[in-house]
């Protein structure tokens, strides 16, 4: 079975499954971006996490503005959310502007957690805009559910977790906010021990994304180095891109456990 842990009340697999990929969000090149938008129709994404809720996962991250992703969204949870994959809704205002019936919108779709998006935090933490990130994150919490922020530097983290106002964080291993403002990608693995620093230095769970900095870096070292350095409450958030691989789900998976199999074989 794949590890799973209590990720504030919710039983979380180590490994959850992404969706950049549905939205073609590569952080590569505009051409990968079409090959991934092309690929992902709504019945492809329902596959996915089909394929991801028979091998373990538990849980899937998605945005919540990709109106091909909301729509198998919707599909996937009309008849109730048991059984099914928990969403971690990531939130934003790109398509609806007030972030409050943003909130609103992804708890009645059927989030069982969410976080603001990154580089929507990246830029509060600019004006050091204490007022709207503590009106944002009260308000989704007063549905009941784990509210978290993303952020893409560590000093963004640092000074949310100064708040103590989210339930979790969501550690981004490379600094890349750059592409959110219009500035190009920046993938620096240099920015990896940094991140992964102030993970273990934040005692709430986390969240690590972009392990793999967007295929980059090859997967089972990616795992090895993420699960040997986040804490052992926190996961990894992964997107999967099937038309690379129709197996990559399951293979995925394995990856994880044979890291995490080895990491138990070590420390005992």
């Amino acid at each position: 079975m794949l590890p799973s842990v209590n990720f504030c009340g919710l039983n979380f697999t180590r490994l959850v499954i992404g969706a950049n990929p549905f939205g073609g969000y590569s952080h590569q090149n505009p051409q990968r971006d079409k090959e991934m938008r092309d690929f992902h129709t709504v019945d492809q994404i329902l596959e996915t996490w089909r394929q991801a809720q028979e091998a373990g996962i538990t849980a899937m991250v998605t945005n919540n503005e990709t109106p091909h992703v909301l729509e198998a969204l919707e599909q996937y949870f009309a008849d109730g959310t048991d059984g099914k994959l928990q969403w971690i809704a990531q939130v934003n205002h790109n398509r609806n502007p007030d972030m409050i019936d943003a909130i609103d919108e992804a708890v009645k779709i059927g989030a069982k957690a969410m976080f603001i998006h990154g580089g929507v935090v990246d830029n509060l933490y600019k004006k050091k805009d204490e007022e709207t990130i503590r009106k944002w994150v009260t308000h989704a919490q007063s549905h009941g559910i784990p509210v978290g922020t993303a952020g893409h530097t560590p000093v963004v983290h640092d000074w949310i977790n100064t708040l103590d106002l989210v339930d979790f964080h969501v550690v981004c291993f490379f600094d890349c906010g750059s592409v959110h403002n219009a500035e190009g990608e920046r993938f620096d693995l240099n920015d990896i021990a940094e991140a992964v620093a102030c993970i273990q230095r934040i005692e709430k769970p986390c969240i690590g994304y972009k392990i793999m900095g967007a295929g980059r870096i090859d997967p089972k070292m990616a795992f090895q180095y993420a699960f040997e350095h986040i804490k052992n409450g926190d996961v990894v958030n992964v997107g999967m891109h099937r038309g690379d691989k129709e197996s990559i789900v399951q293979e995925n998976v394995a990856l994880v456990q044979e890291v995490l199999a080895e990491l138990e074989r070590h420390s005992a």
